[in-house]
């Protein structure tokens, strides 16, 4: 008996280490592509390619429409949905079945540089420096040439939508934005701005949750941490000194970190991954954003 109560909490140990949270996919982007690699078994120009998704493979779009799609700036996974969410600077916004292939959602954004899935089926796009003004903008998922709200932010290059909050944020060239959501049952959304904070550094470049209570946030010379219920910013120990960072992607739990940072002018073909410490590197692509996907 004493032996079969052993057995049964090896089995549970086991199992459970098993199910640990951790990194296991990476979904990059750069050129006219995205494309979702295996981190466990990819290092140095040893890439295992599990998905490719390519500006022509969006055949259901107009052609002229697919034009707006180059270069790709960001590729976010919709969590446990199987979705992506493209955003492009050269103009567009696609959420695609990663399933298959198909565009659910298009916009055309001029300067997209972020994008995010907010409750009721609505998509919120960071945009910066075009005729239209910078702005974030928001459309319902049903209606994907209307935009219902508009609200003007400086050079936009992230938002992040943080359920348990029930807040949006943004983040522009030299501020941090919080938002409510307003009137949200009704055909006129609005994001009601809540809050708003000074960059410690300006040309602010990327923005994640690394959980409900922090967020991640990278500019032109520094990677800052941003305490939310204090409202306080602090270098990121991690990468607190880093130039350049293009993308940062944080798990709180396990401590992993995987970034892109710019090499080659605006892009590269590395991929950084600590915790294991290890390069990825896709020379076929000239990558800009990196993003993580946990099972």
């Amino acid at each position: 008996m004493r032996n079969l109560r052993w057995m049964i909490l090896l089995v549970i140990i086991i199992l459970s280490a098993g199910c640990s949270p951790g990194i296991d996919e990476i979904i990059a982007c750069g050129d006219d592509q995205v494309v979702v690699i295996d981190k466990a078994s990819s290092d140095g120009e040893n890439v295992a390619l599990k998905w490719q998704w390519k500006v022509e493979d969006a055949t259901d779009l107009p052609e002229k429409y697919m034009k707006l799609l180059r270069p790709t700036d960001d590729c976010k996974p919709v969590d446990g949905t199987g979705k992506i969410l493209v955003t492009s600077s050269g103009g567009g916004v696609v959420l695609i079945d990663r399933e298959t292939k198909k565009s659910l959602f298009w916009s055309h954004s001029p300067m997209a540089h972020s994008a995010e899935i907010l409750p009721g089926n609505r998509i919120v796009v960071a945009l910066s420096t075009h005729a239209d003004g910078n702005s974030i903008e928001l459309y319902d998922i049903d209606k994907p040439e209307v935009v219902v709200y508009k609200d003007s932010l400086y050079s936009g290059h992230g938002v992040v939508w943080i359920k348990k909050l029930e807040s949006l944020f943004a983040l522009g060239y030299d501020e941090l934005r919080r938002y409510t959501l307003k009137n949200w049952d009704t055909d006129k959304p609005e994001l009601q701005l809540a809050e708003k904070w000074t960059l410690p550094a300006t040309g602010g470049h990327d923005l994640i949750s690394s959980s409900d209570s922090r967020l991640i946030l990278s500019t032109s010379r520094n990677v800052w941490a941003f305490d939310i219920p204090q409202g306080k910013f602090s270098p990121f120990g991690p990468l607190a000194d880093t130039v350049n960072v293009k993308s940062v992607n944080f798990e709180e739990s396990t401590g992993e970190l995987v970034y892109t940072k710019g090499e080659i002018s605006w892009w590269t073909h590395n991929i950084y991954c600590r915790d294991p410490d290890k390069t990825i590197i896709i020379p076929g692509i000239n990558l800009y954003k990196v993003r993580t996907l946990k099972e």
